[in-house]
């Protein structure tokens, strides 16, 4: 027989830990930080010396020919000879060197490398925040779903309860049929209603699994002292230029900068170094082993020079690159504003709902325990005949509806107390805790 698949007990910590580790998010934005590495060895390359190595062999089977004046090479003047040029068999072989000595678009894109690793890094930390926040959301989902779940179990075993007291009452003649048949559908409404959250919370599981990138057959089983509920202390708002949201865009806005940078470059002169060595073979046989016995001849040959390209006019090309840079630049100190404005905004917001929420659970809990005293008292009149099923039933009800409205408000405060240290920029707190 196999084994009992082994429950993962998980916190809050353990669940976001396991997201860091294994989300494809995660590892996705570690990766980019990594190749952000090889983006800049790449621009520095241009920054560097080009060295390659030549040769080639070529067979002329006709050589070119051309005709030349006789009295230029001491023959009759007037007279016309016809005289070949090259060699049936050529090879070379060589190095060539360029090197750039001036160009503006290289310069900046080392610097535009350098400030695309740190965009990428910091789009890490951003990444890590919202695999955080989407974990932790769902993580007291499941928390909800698994209450609801508590609270039917309760009702249906008090509801059992009831229908065993009536019965024994109709067995022995003490109670309508009516009231034994309103209470057996009761409970397979009780049964019907367990099977939907059963349901609920499978399907919750299953989408925090996929959050933290766990395996979905994984049963897992979050501890209850997860979720007390403690007053949070405010403090002034927090300064929204140094969260991961606002640092993003400021790189982009860098970014920015630097491709019209780029585009400008293009009004600049560049200026390279070549240089080359070359050793060349000549005669009537392939010239791979060959002596000056057998008419081929080796010899060398070598260059250096400066490119000098100087732009003068480009048809507007470069001027309309230009400002289409600078609009560019212009939409993104537009977006900032705009982030800072829905940062402050989350804050405050946040702050109200924890609040709200704050007294919302405050009055559920007197709420579902006045439920329970009431539910106590009908039950005890019901027994003694002072009162109907109806009240018993209504008492029930009022019960399960309090504890599911308490159950509701705690979710609504954890997740206002998840956005408010989200929007203090201290997310990765919920891992040291």
């Amino acid at each position: 027989m196999a084994n009992a698949q082994e429950v993962k007990t998980l916190t809050l910590k353990d669940a976001i830990s396991y997201a860091l580790e294994n989300k494809a998010d995660a590892k996705k934005a570690k990766l980019k930080v990594e190749n952000s590495e090889y983006q800049i060895q790449e621009v520095r390359a241009g920054a560097l010396p080009k060295i390659s190595a030549n040769g080639s062999l070529t067979y002329n089977p006709i050589l070119q020919t051309t005709f030349l004046d006789a009295g230029s090479f001491g023959g009759e003047p007037g007279t016309t000879i016809q005289a070949t040029f090259g060699q049936k068999w050529i090879s070379t072989a060589g190095l060539s060197l360029t090197q750039n000595l001036y160009d503006q678009s290289v310069f900046v894109g080392l610097k535009a490398a350098k400030t695309t690793r740190e965009f990428y890094q910091i789009n890490e930390q951003l990444t890590e925040e919202q695999v955080i926040e989407r974990v932790a959301n769902n993580y007291y989902a499941v928390y909800v779903q698994r209450q609801n779940l508590i609270v039917l179990d309760s009702t249906y075993n008090n509801t059992t309860k009831v229908k065993n007291i009536i019965k024994g009452q109709y067995d022995n003649g003490l109670a309508k049929k009516i009231d034994l048949d309103r209470i057996l559908v009761k409970i397979s409404n009780i049964n019907t209603q367990r099977q939907q959250v059963l349901n609920a919370v499978q399907l919750q599981e299953n989408a925090l699994k996929f959050y933290m990138g766990m395996p979905i057959a994984t049963l897992i089983e979050i501890p209850q002292a997860e979720f007390e509920v403690t007053p949070q202390a405010f403090a002034e708002a927090p300064n929204t230029e140094t969260r991961t949201e606002y640092l993003l865009i400021k790189k982009q806005e860098q970014l920015l900068e630097f491709q019209k940078q780029s585009v400008m470059a293009g009004y600049y002169p560049t200026l390279s170094l070549t240089a080359g060595y070359n050793y060349i073979g000549q005669g009537p046989k392939m010239p791979w082993g060959a002596k000056p016995s057998d008419g081929v001849y080796w010899s060398d040959f070598s260059s250096v020079g400066l490119n000098l390209r100087v732009p003068i006019f480009s048809g507007f090309e470069t001027r309309s690159k230009v400002r289409k840079a600078d609009v560019e630049l212009r939409s993104i100190k537009e977006d900032l504003v705009d982030t800072k404005l829905s940062l402050d905004l989350a804050f405050a917001n946040a702050k109200t709902q924890i609040d709200n929420s704050m007294i919302t659970i405050t009055n559920q809990k007197s709420n579902a325990q006045l439920a329970q005293e009431v539910l106590s008292n009908t039950k005890n009149n019901y027994i003694q005949g002072l009162t109907s099923l109806t009240d018993l039933l209504d008492a029930e009800n009022a019960f399960t509806e309090a504890q599911n409205n308490y159950t509701a408000a705690v979710l609504d405060y954890k997740l206002a107390e998840i956005q408010l240290i989200k929007s203090k920029g201290e997310l990765k707190t919920l891992i040291n805790n």
